[in-house]
């Protein structure tokens, strides 16, 4: 159910640098377009063959399978935080640098298949959080990268962000 509360963050809400990612989220419930996207996501890769899942469309750019160990990481710190700031908790968090997790995070020496399970089981997680939250939640503010933030901007975050990178993916990357 959609409720205020769950209605789209004023820009005071967030950094500017996620205005992109919160505006290009359609209207409707927050909650029911991080399960959309999801499965948007997932139907997409599982159009992609295996041997595909190195490519990428220019020297330097992410791997398709490093875009998606990008998009499970970066929902899991996303979540984190919007986990932290719903529950009160105002203790200052810190960046992350994404370049640096990718570098790290082993991507390549995956599967896409694995990868997909993996985000897929990462999503349901986040979904089951965002639903479970007592509408006071996703009023309330925290500090993140040293800019304030609300739960709700948090959430639409997490939906615009994956959207971006599949917009990516569909663009620069042939996936359907």
């Amino acid at each position: 159910m959609t409720t205020s509360r769950r209605a789209r963050p004023e820009p005071s809400e967030y950094a500017p640098f996620y205005h992109g990612y919160v505006a290009s989220v359609p209207e409707g419930d927050v909650v029911a377009l991080l399960r959309e996207g999801g499965r948007a996501l997932l139907d997409a890769l599982a159009t992609v063959p295996e041997d595909r899942g190195g490519f990428r469309y220019a020297e330097g750019k992410w791997s398709i399978r490093e875009v998606i160990g990008h998009l499970i990481d970066a929902e899991r710190i996303f979540t984190y935080r919007a986990l932290r700031v719903a529950r009160g908790d105002t203790t200052p968090l810190a960046t992350f640098e994404e370049n640096e997790y990718v570098k790290t995070a082993g991507s390549d020496a995956r599967t896409l298949s694995n990868l997909a399970r993996e985000f897929g089981a990462v999503r349901e997680s986040s979904v089951q959080m965002f639903e479970s939250w007592p509408g006071d939640a996703w009023g309330r503010f925290g500090v993140a990268s040293g800019q304030k933030v609300s739960a709700r901007a948090l959430a639409y975050i997490t939906v615009g962000h994956t959207m971006h990178h599949l917009r990516i993916l569909r663009e620069r990357y042939g996936v359907r």
